[in-house]
C-alpha cells in the first residue's frame, strides 16, 4: 500500500516538466518511501482494532496526513537542478489538509468495509472508497505541486548526474509498482480463498454449534466466555450478548466455583497444555438462580501458544429423576419407601466391616407386628397399606439417623443399629413397644396392633448377615410364643428351641407315611351311673428315635406349617373306622368324640369331607361328636351355617376346653351346640382354689340352663368326682377312670361291660 502511494507520487512528479534539466537524489527518493509505508501501516493497524472511535480515527489521520505530506516534501527535496524551490504558505498548507481529510475519509471507509464485508453490494463502497482516495491523494500531490515555485540560480551549476530520460523511468516504476501491486492482489486472493474456506469451515462448524440441544461453550485460558450457542441460551436464560465477555462462573453455583477454577488452573500448570477430555456431574446456575444437574465434558487444546476450553453441558434432570426411581425400585420398598432388603445387605456388609475394624457392637431388631394378618383381611389391603406406611413412620421416629429401617416383607421390619450397646437397643426396643401402646388412625379407623421384637447383637450373636437376621427372627419368635408384646434377645438356647423344633416339623411330615401315629381312646363316663357312654379319640406319636412325643410339642407345629388337614382327617377317618368296627363286634354302641382344629374348621368343604368318612366307614352320624374350640367359633357368622349343617346330620358339637379362650355367652344361644367341655386345668383345682371350684359349679349350672348337656375333663380323684356329682355335671373323664388307652384294650373293657349288661 505504502509502494502504490510513493509510486503515484513519484511518476507524477516524473511527470512535471521544467525548463532545465532535473535529476534525483536516489537516497532522498529512497527516503521518501519510508513515510509512505509509515502511514499505510499506521491505516491498517487503526482499522484492525476491535474498536474504532472518532479519537482514534483522528489520531490516525493525522499520524497518515503526516506520513504522506513528508512522503511528498521529502520527494520534491530529491530533485537536483539549478533552481531553488519555493513554497506558496497557502497552497503547502492546503495540501496537508487535503491529506489528512483523505486520510480521515480513507479511514473510515476502510474500517466500514472490513466490519461490513458480508453486506450485499460492498463491492460499490470499496469501488467508491477508491476513487475518493484515488482523488484525495492525487489532489494533495498536485496542490502540493502547485505550491511550489522555482527560481534559478544566478550562476549556472553543472549537475554531475547524466541526464535520463523520466518517462521511460516513470513507465518503469509503475511497471515494477503494478507488478508487486498484482503479486500482492494475488497473494491476498489466494489468502482470502483459504480465509472463505476457513470462514465457510466455521460456518458449518457454528451451524453444527447451533443446531445441537446440548450447551456448547468455548472460552479462553481464564474462563472468560468467547463462544454461546443457542442450547446454552436456553439452558441458562442467558442470552448471547449477555454471555460474551464474561466468565464460566455465572452458571457454576458457588458452592461449586471454587473446586471448578482449581481444576482449570489444575490443568493449565500441569506442564505442556495439550487436548484433553474429563466429564463429570455436578450443578448449573440459571440466570433465575435456580440450580440443576448437569454433565459437563470439557476439554482443552493448545492454539498460538493459547490454552481454550470448550465445554459441553447437558441438562440430566430427567436422568437424575429416572435414576432415583429405579433406585426407588432397586433398593427400596414401593410401599414405605424404607430401604428394602438388598440396601439392607449393603449397609449391614459396611457396618460389620467397620464394626470389625473397630471393635465395635452392633444391634439387629427383629420386628413382627401381631394381628396385622386379622385387620388385613378384615378391613381390606387399602387399609392394610395405609397401616404399614404410619407403622413404619412411628418406627423411623424411635432410631437415630445413623439407623436403617427395612421393611423385611408383609408385617415384618428389621433395623440396624451401628456402633452401639446393649442398653441402648433396649431402650429403643422399649421405646417402639411404648409407642404402639396408643392408637393408629387409618381412615378415620382406630387400629391397634402391638410389636413382637427380637434382638441380636454383633459379634456375639452372629458375625455374619444371614446368622444375625436368622437369629433376631428366632428371638422374635419366641416373644409370639410367650404371648407378651415385647422384646427379647437372642440367646443360644432358643437357637436349640428352634432346631428342635424343625426336626418336629420334618418328623411329622415324614410321620404320616411311615405309620408313625397311633390314635388311643380315653373312655367317658356317666357321673350318675358309671357307665361308658363314649370315647374320645386321641392322637399320639411315637418316633423311632425320639420316642413318644407329647401332642402339646407337635399340635401346634401341625397346626401352624398346615400339616394338620392331613392329620386330622387322618384321625377323623381312623376313629369313625373303629366305631363302627366296635359296633360291628356287637358292642353297645357309643359315641366317638373327634377334636376339629381350627385350620379344619376354617376348609370351606369341611361339611362334605366329614359326610364323605362317615359314608366310607359306614358310621351313623349320630355316634360322631366333634369337638371344637373357642377360637374356631369366633366368627359366629361364619360359624353357624357350617356348625348347623353338620347338627343337621345328626352330629354332635362340643366346646373344648370352655372357658379357656375368648369365651362369649352370647354363642351359647347362637349355636348348634349339644355339649359344654370344661377343662381340666379347672377339675384339678376343684379342692386347690375356691375360684376354679366356684368356675365349675357355674358352668354346670349355666349350661343346664341353657338345656345343654356337660363333661369334665381330668377327673384324677374320688373328691373331685364327688364334687361333680353333687353339682349334678352329667359326664366327666379322667385317669380316675381310665387312662387314654388303644383300641384293642378298649375293646376287652367294652366286652365285659356287655358281659355283664347280659348277666
Amino acid at each position: 500500500m505504502g509502494m502504490g502511494i510513493w509510486a503515484m507520487h513519484f511518476v507524477a512528479m516524473l511527470a512535471f516538466h521544467l525548463s532545465i534539466t532535473v535529476t534525483y537524489d536516489i537516497t532522498l527518493v529512497i527516503v521518501s518511501i519510508i513515510p509512505a509505508i509509515l502511514s499505510s501501516g499506521i491505516a491498517l493497524y487503526i482499522i484492525s482494532r476491535p474498536v474504532m472511535g472518532k479519537k482514534q480515527v483522528l489520531l490516525g489521520a493525522l499520524f497518515m496526513a503526516t506520513g504522506i505530506v513528508s512522503m511528498h516534501y521529502t520527494g520534491m527535496e530529491a530533485m537536483k537542478m539549478n533552481a531553488e524551490i519555493q513554497y506558496n504558505p497557502f497552497l503547502w498548507t492546503l495540501s496537508a489538509i487535503i491529506a489528512f481529510v483523505a486520510s480521515v475519509v480513507a479511514l473510515y471507509l476502510l474500517s466500514f468495509v472490513s466490519q461490513n464485508y458480508k453486506t450485499s453490494k460492498i463491492w460499490l463502497v470499496k469501488l467508491g472508497s477508491a476513487v475518493l482516495m484515488g482523488i484525495a491523494i492525487s489532489g494533495m500531490h498536485y496542490t502540493g505541486m502547485s505550491a511550489a515555485s522555482y527560481k534559478a540560480h544566478q550562476h549556472h551549476t553543472d549537475l554531475a548526474a547524466t541526464p535520463f530520460n523520466s518517462t521511460l523511468l516513470a513507465y518503469a516504476i509503475g511497471i515494477v509498482i503494478l507488478i508487486l501491486l498484482g503479486m500482492v492482489f494475488i497473494s491476498t486472493f489466494i489468502d482470502r480463498r483459504f480465509e472463505y474456506q476457513s470462514i465457510l469451515s466455521e460456518r458449518k462448524f457454528r451451524s453444527v454449534i447451533e443446531s445441537a440441544n446440548d450447551s456448547i461453550i468455548l472460552s479462553d485460558r481464564t474462563g472468560t466466555i468467547i463462544s454461546w450457542n443457542k442450547g446454552a441460551e436456553l439452558l441458562f436464560g442467558f442470552n448471547e450478548k449477555e454471555a460474551l465477555g464474561k466468565n464460566l462462573q455465572i452458571i457454576i453455583p458457588y458452592k461449586f466455583r471454587k473446586a471448578h477454577k482449581e481444576g482449570m488452573e489444575r490443568y493449565l500448570l500441569s506442564g505442556e497444555p495439550k487436548v484433553i477430555g474429563n466429564t463429570v456431574e455436578l450443578e448449573g446456575l440459571r440466570k433465575d438462580g435456580s440450580e440443576f444437574p448437569i454433565e459437563l465434558s470439557l476439554a482443552a487444546w493448545q492454539e498460538e501458544d493459547q490454552v481454550y476450553f470448550s465445554s459441553i453441558i447437558r441438562d440430566i434432570t430427567e436422568r437424575k429423576r429416572n435414576e432415583k426411581k429405579i433406585n426407588q425400585m432397586v433398593y427400596r420398598d414401593p410401599l414405605t419407601g424404607l430401604p428394602n432388603r438388598l440396601l439392607l445387605n449393603d449397609r449391614l456388609t459396611q457396618a460389620l466391616e467397620l464394626a470389625d475394624e473397630n471393635k465395635q457392637t452392633i444391634g439387629i431388631m427383629f420386628i413382627d407386628l401381631d394381628r396385622f394378618k386379622y385387620i388385613n383381611d378384615t378391613l381390606g389391603h387399602a387399609v392394610g397399606d395405609q397401616l404399614l406406611i404410619e407403622i413404619a413412620k412411628r418406627i423411623q421416629a424411635c432410631v437415630g439417623k445413623n439407623d436403617t429401617v427395612c421393611r423385611q416383607g408383609g408385617d415384618e421390619f428389621i433395623v440396624l443399629i451401628p456402633n452401639t450397646t446393649a442398653d441402648e437397643v433396649s431402650k429403643i426396643a422399649q421405646q417402639i413397644v411404648d409407642l404402639f401402646s396408643s392408637s393408629v388412625m387409618v381412615n378415620e379407623q382406630e387400629l391397634f396392633v402391638t410389636p413382637s421384637i427380637g434382638i441380636a447383637m454383633y459379634p456375639g450373636d452372629g458375625r455374619d448377615i444371614e446368622t444375625l437376621i436368622k437369629n433376631a427372627d428366632t428371638a422374635m419368635y419366641r416373644v409370639k410364643e410367650q404371648g407378651k408384646n415385647n422384646f427379647q434377645f437372642y440367646t443360644p438356647e432358643m437357637n436349640e428351641a428352634v432346631t428342635k423344633k424343625m426336626k418336629l416339623e420334618i418328623g411329622l411330615r415324614k410321620a404320616l407315611e411311615r405309620d408313625e401315629f397311633k390314635i388311643v381312646y380315653q373312655p367317658q363316663i356317666d357321673v350318675e351311673t358309671g357307665d361308658i357312654i363314649g370315647v374320645e379319640a386321641l392322637l399320639r406319636w411315637h418316633h423311632p428315635e425320639w420316642g413318644t412325643i407329647s401332642p402339646a410339642e407337635f399340635i401346634p407345629i401341625a397346626e401352624e406349617t398346615g400339616l394338620i388337614l392331613q392329620i386330622g382327617e387322618w384321625v377323623l377317618h381312623g376313629a369313625c373306622r373303629q366305631n363302627k368296627a366296635w359296633q360291628d363286634a356287637g358292642y353297645t354302641p357309643l359315641r366317638m368324640a373327634v377334636n376339629i382344629s381350627s385350620r379344619q374348621f376354617q376348609q370351606s368343604d369341611l361339611v362334605e369331607r366329614v359326610s364323605r368318612i362317615l359314608n366310607e366307614t359306614e358310621l351313623a352320624p349320630q355316634y360322631l361328636e366333634l369337638e371344637l374350640t373357642e377360637s374356631i367359633i369366633q366368627d359366629s357368622k361364619y360359624a353357624v351355617a357350617k356348625m348347623q349343617l353338620l347338627k343337621e346330620m345328626g352330629i354332635h358339637l362340643s366346646i373344648d376346653d370352655f372357658g379357656t379362650g375368648y369365651s362369649s355367652l352370647s354363642y351359647l344361644k347362637t349355636f348348634p351346640i349339644h355339649t359344654l367341655k370344661i377343662d381340666q386345668s379347672f377339675t384339678r383345682n376343684i379342692y386347690a382354689d375356691s375360684k376354679d371350684a366356684s368356675l365349675v359349679e357355674t358352668i354346670i349350672a349355666m349350661a343346664h340352663n341353657l338345656d345343654l348337656k356337660v363333661i369334665a375333663e381330668g377327673v384324677e380323684t374320688e373328691e373331685q368326682l364327688q364334687f361333680l356329682q353333687q353339682k349334678q355335671c352329667n359326664e366327666a373323664q379322667g385317669y380316675y377312670f381310665s387312662r387314654p388307652i388303644s383300641a384293642e384294650e378298649l375293646a376287652v373293657i367294652l366286652q365285659e361291660r356287655s358281659v355283664s349288661e347280659v348277666c
